[in-house]
């Protein structure tokens, strides 16, 4: 069974958690980062993003940038404007956007349930952003960012966060992008007790959402840090925020191509017309249903629709990722590994049509292609089966506010 234990966040004051809060590190570049905290030294981009203190040209991965962001937490800490908790507690974290709201509980997870597969993957990661997040946690002995989990909803864990919901949030506010945020702070420590122990007993396997890379760096850097010379026993878990599985929203996530493989965009309609039925489109299109495709290419929109030769109905092979994957990218676009392969980026779809087209009309891409939501189904049947999608296949919106809450490995 799982294992979801209470710990001491560091947290901003009352006053200062809307400035302090920043969106996760993967969701924007340097520049946005940036232009987001610009006049707003409490931003938490300033630890998480730490390389827009440095000059543009400076390697985002060098030394100094991780030593940057500990500093910078550091800072925010000695001017009180994060403290640390006294008691170790759950937390109580609701977003709402446009209407949807989800509720989760903020805890740590072990990472030998990650080990030893009752944390559940889905994608594959990308070794550089791997990387980039366990320099992070070495350099800081800290998690930064919590990673959003979900589990088959549990009436008896439902009952428990509708109460503490019923008293007043310790924080709320709501972002400039639109979302409220809750946080309660769970101070009875039978009740912590409880959600532990339910946890334990009715929840046989939590699923990674939203945090992969995150989820892998955390699991392997707390190896390291948990062993030898650290010694550190708090690295063997990691900050997480549980979701019931019926209250998460996936979105789509889509695709762009540098360049077209040293076809015309006339012999790349041709070869794709062989396995799928091509439309010209007036507008946007935005697959409506499984196994259609949008195509945006040569500033023309198409819609693209999978003929049933082109998959099977195995949980994989039913992907929309994997048919356009295995009829488009690898034998016409020469994409061959979407881990490493730097001739391909991915755009979640809360950014719009209307980043797909910038980017293709700019020049910096080729072509873009939208695919249709997976479900929440569909990829508890893949993360059951042991198998994996191809990376960046889900988009979950609303997306968890970094800087509300800090883990310190040290703390254990």
């Amino acid at each position: 069974m799982s294992t979801f234990i209470p710990f001491r966040a560091y947290r901003p004051m009352k006053a200062k958690a809307k400035a302090v809060a920043s969106r996760p590190y993967d969701v924007l570049n340097r520049e946005e980062a940036l232009q987001e905290s610009e006049g707003n030294p409490l931003s938490f981009y300033h630890v998480i993003k730490p390389e827009i203190d440095f000059p543009e040209e400076h390697d985002h991965y060098a030394p100094e940038i991780y030593r940057k962001g500990k500093e910078n937490f550091d800072h925010l800490v000695q001017n009180g404007v994060l403290a640390q908790d006294a008691t170790a507690q759950f937390y109580v974290y609701q977003l709402n956007m446009d209407g949807h709201e989800q509720t989760g509980l903020v805890g740590c997870c072990s990472i030998e349930n990650y080990f030893q597969n009752v944390i559940k993957k889905h994608e594959l990661t990308r070794p550089d952003k791997e990387e980039d997040r366990k320099n992070h946690i070495r350099t800081s002995h800290m998690h930064y960012e919590a990673v959003l989990f979900s589990y088959p909803h549990v009436a008896a864990i439902d009952g428990e966060v509708e109460a503490v919901k019923a008293g007043t949030p310790e924080y709320d506010f709501t972002s400039d992008d639109g979302i409220r945020h809750k946080l309660w702070v769970i101070r009875d420590g039978e009740l912590n007790a409880r959600i532990t122990r339910l946890f334990e007993t009715e929840v046989p396997k939590i699923y990674i959402a939203d945090g992969h890379h995150r989820t892998s760096a955390g699991a392997l850097v707390g190896r390291e840090l948990s062993n030898g010379q650290f010694n550190l026993n708090g690295a063997s878990y990691f900050m997480a925020v549980l979701f019931p599985d019926n209250q998460l929203k996936i979105q789509d996530y889509n695709r762009v191509v540098k360049d077209l493989n040293g076809h015309s965009p006339t012999t790349l309609l041709e070869r794709v017309s062989t396995n799928f039925k091509v439309e010209k489109w007036a507008s946007q299109y935005r697959p409506e249903a499984l196994h259609t495709f949008g195509m945006y290419l040569a500033g023309q929109w198409y819609k693209l629709t999978a003929k049933r030769s082109t998959y099977d109905d195995t949980p994989i092979g039913q992907l929309d990722v994997t048919i356009l994957t295995k009829q488009v990218l690898e034998p016409h676009l020469g994409i061959g590994d979407l881990r490493t392969d730097k001739r391909i980026d991915f755009v979640g779809g809360i950014r719009g049509l209307g980043e797909l087209e910038r980017r293709v009309d700019s020049g910096e891409m080729a072509v873009a292609f939208t695919l249709h939501p997976v479900s929440m189904d569909q990829l508890i049947s893949i993360a059951d089966n042991d198998l994996i999608m191809p990376p960046k296949v889900t988009w979950f919106e609303p997306k968890l506010r970094s800087g509300l809450f800090v883990y310190n490995l040290e703390d254990k």
